[in-house]
C-alpha cells in the first residue's frame, strides 16, 4: 500500500458534514450495542453541531470518512475552568492501526488548549483494552479518586 493511503487530513466538522458523519456515528453505537439508527444519528449530529453544542474534528483519506472525535463542553466549579468531555472517538475497522485515533485525539488536545482549557477527560468501555492502551500511551490518567454515578430519569 502506498504511503499516501495512510495519509489523513483532521477537520473540523460543520452542519454540511452530518451526512458523511452520520454513517460512521452510527458504527460507533452500533460497535457500543446500540441498534442500527443512521437517521436518528444524523438528527442528533446536525442538533449538536448547528447550535453549537459540540465540536466534532472529522478524520478523512482522500475523500473518504475514516473517523471522529466528538468533544462536549463542561465546566469545573472547583477549578473555575472550562474542560471537554471527549465524549466519542471512533476509527472504522478498515483505517485502524494507521495512526488515525492517535491524530483525533491529538487534535482533540490541541484544540482544548486553544480553548483555555485545563484538561480532557473521557470514558471508555472496561473491556476495551485496545481503546485503553491507546490513550495511557498519549498519557492518559486513570482516575483513581472518584466513581462514576448515574441516574436514569
Amino acid at each position: 500500500m502506498s504511503p499516501e493511503a495512510f495519509e489523513v487530513e483532521i477537520v473540523q466538522a460543520t452542519p454540511a458534514d452530518v451526512g458523511t458523519v452520520a454513517p460512521l456515528f452510527d458504527s460507533y453505537r452500533q460497535f457500543y450495542g446500540k441498534p442500527p439508527n443512521e437517521e436518528s444519528a444524523r438528527r442528533f449530529l446536525f442538533a449538536r453541531l448547528s447550535k453549537g453544542e459540540s465540536v466534532l474534528f472529522l478524520a478523512l483519506q482522500g475523500q473518504h470518512a475514516v473517523g471522529f472525535v466528538h468533544l462536549y463542553p463542561v465546566y469545573s466549579s472547583t477549578n473555575l475552568t472550562r474542560q471537554w468531555i471527549l465524549n466519542d472517538l471512533y476509527v472504522t475497522e478498515a483505517a485502524r492501526k494507521q495512526g488515525i485515533g492517535y491524530a483525533l485525539s491529538e487534535r482533540a488536545r490541541q484544540f482544548a488548549d486553544s480553548t483555555q482549557a485545563d484538561g480532557l477527560m473521557l470514558e471508555t468501555a472496561t473491556d476495551n483494552l485496545a481503546a485503553q492502551r491507546l490513550y495511557e500511551r498519549l498519557g492518559w490518567k486513570r482516575d483513581e479518586q472518584f466513581y462514576r454515578y448515574f441516574l436514569a430519569v
